[in-house]
Formats: structure tokens, C-alpha cells, sequence
């Protein structure tokens, strides 16, 4: 999958699972129960123990009916491990110009962390085609995003912590590309506890809200004029 297929695929699903996890067999457990609730995009962060070889071995399972994604990479070394593992693209918390350079060299995505403009500015300079803003929720969440589209209305953000289901058509509505969604639909406690099911039924929920909230924008369209 060439990159902008991948941002495609990113933008059609809308939301991207952050998969932190304390072992390898509750990240593989995690995988299989967000893709059970039709989520076809996966991140595996660099925190789970031997991360690369959960990416290879998702990609080996799920070839291409997922993409699977490496997060949390901050180093140009992290980012050829991951993308050799099979990795479809990269996140990262900040801004690396060694691992964009690196996904860009191997033709993979790479989706650099981003707080304020200056990291916007940054990271735009150095070719990035999708930006993640993080922490989004700890600096006023939707309406960051939306103050962030005033000088940068072409720009395709992700905002990544404290999205849940309860604000993520807020954060669309604001005009988020795609959602970065961590342990609010990734509960380790429900796995842990046997209650795998209730991933399964949130990512039901966050498709579904992706689905209405592109909808409701697509209707107002018309009204207002003007594509947002």
C-alpha cells in the first residue's frame, strides 16, 4: 500500500485505535477485538514489549484488510524497524525529522506529533501530509482543532488524547481528518476482566459516529456555499 492509500484508508475509516498494552498477547487480543467491531486501522505503540514483532505478525494475519500502523516512534532507527515488520505507517508524539525522512525513503506514511502552530509550521515544512495533535484533549480539545483551522484550514489533523465516543462528532464537526482513539476504546481493564465485548461495541459506536457526523457535514454543505 503506497502512501496515499494509506491516508485514504485513514480518512474512510476515520479512526485510528492506539494500541498501548502491558504484555504482547493483550495488544494481539486488542487487535482482534477492535477489528471485530470494524475497525480495519491499527496502531501498535512502541511501548508494548517487542512491538515490531506484533506489527509483522498483524500484517501477516491480516495482510491487507488492515492497515497496520507503528506508533509512538521517535527515532529514525525505531521507524526502519518498524516499517521492515510490515508497518503501514508511523506516529509519532513530536515532531522527528529523522523518522519522516526515514518513512519517506522506505515510501511509507509517517504522521508527526504536533502541539502548537510553530510544530504545525514545522512539520509542514518537512513534507508531513497528515499531522496528529497531542495532547489535543488537555489543550481544549475540538475547539483547539478548530482554532487551529483558522491559519491552517488545508491541513489534514488527527487529534489524538482525550478523544472518546462521547466528543469524537464534536471533533469532526470541528473538522478533524481521522481520530486517534486511545484507551477510550482500548480498555485493557475490559480485557482483562472478560470483557472483550465492550471494545467490540465501542468501535460499533465510533464507526457509526463517524459515518453520521460526515453525513450531517455533507447536508450542510450545500446551505453554506462553501466545502469546509
Amino acid at each position: 500500500m503506497n502512501i496515499e492509500q494509506a491516508i485514504q484508508k485513514i480518512f474512510d475509516v476515520g479512526i485510528i485505535p492506539v494500541v498501548r498494552a502491558s504484555t504482547a498477547e493483550e495488544a494481539r487480543q486488542a487487535v482482534d477485538v477492535i477489528h471485530a467491531g470494524g475497525i480495519p486501522v491499527i496502531e501498535i505503540t512502541m511501548t508494548v514489549p517487542d512491538a515490531p514483532a506484533i506489527i509483522r505478525e498483524v500484517s501477516r494475519r491480516y495482510g491487507d484488510s488492515v492497515l497496520t500502523g507503528a506508533g509512538t516512534v521517535t527515532t529514525a532507527q525505531q521507524a526502519a524497524a518498524c516499517v521492515e515488520a510490515g508497518a503501514q505507517f508511523l506516529v509519532s508524539p513530536g515532531f522527528s525529522a529523522g523518522v519522516l525522512q526515514t518513512a519517506s525513503a522506505m515510501k511509507k506514511l509517517a504522521i508527526p506529533g504536533a502541539l502548537t502552530p510553530t510544530d504545525v509550521m514545522a512539520a509542514l515544512e518537512a513534507g508531513a501530509s497528515l499531522i496528529k495533535i497531542f495532547p489535543c484533549g488537555s489543550v481544549g480539545g475540538a475547539k483547539y482543532i478548530k482554532s487551529l483551522r483558522g491559519p491552517f484550514p488545508n491541513v489534514r489533523f488527527i487529534p489524538t488524547g482525550g478523544v472518546s465516543l462521547s466528543n469524537a462528532a464534536e471533533y469532526l464537526a470541528a473538522g478533524a481528518f481521522a481520530l486517534g482513539v486511545g484507551a477510550e476504546l482500548v480498555d485493557l481493564a475490559a480485557l482483562r476482566n472478560q470483557q472483550a465485548q465492550k471494545i467490540t461495541d465501542t468501535a460499533r459506536a465510533l464507526v457509526d459516529t463517524v459515518r453520521l457526523a460526515r453525513s450531517a457535514a455533507s447536508a450542510e454543505r450545500p446551505a453554506q456555499g462553501t466545502p469546509r
